[in-house]
């Protein structure tokens, strides 16, 4: 089992910046990768950004040049740098880890992120 709760998020203006924490706790020695989603209402949940245990990312291309994700080494923590906001932006922002061994994926509870034109 694997326990996410993320922080930070909250309201800003386009342009604006924004950092997602995403603490883990748990079996994280088996987390294969870890990333942040989003959904915003009415629309489908999409990956946004994603770390895998080698150190490569992967980012949405409506986002790249303007978030980043990082991780700390231990796994403890997943962050997710978000510059130049837009209103599209706009989702509740939830953090995922896999478990390659086990194939498992593990949900935080999800944090609100809206920004206002």
């Amino acid at each position: 089992q694997v326990q996410l709760v993320e922080s930070g998020g909250g309201l800003v203006q386009a342009g604006e910046s924004l950092t997602l924490s995403c603490t883990a706790s748990g079996n994280i020695e088996h987390v294969y990768a870890m990333g942040w989603y989003r959904q915003a209402p009415g629309k489908e949940r999409e990956l946004v950004a994603s770390v895998y245990r080698g150190g490569s990312t992967n980012y949405l291309d409506s986002v790249k040049g303007r978030f980043t994700v990082s991780r700390d080494r231990g796994w403890n923590t997943v962050y997710l740098q978000m510059n130049s906001l837009k209103p599209e932006d706009t989702a509740v922002y939830y953090c995922n880890a896999w478990v390659m061994t086990t194939r498992e994926n593990y949900w935080g509870q999800g944090t609100q992120v809206t920004v206002s034109s």
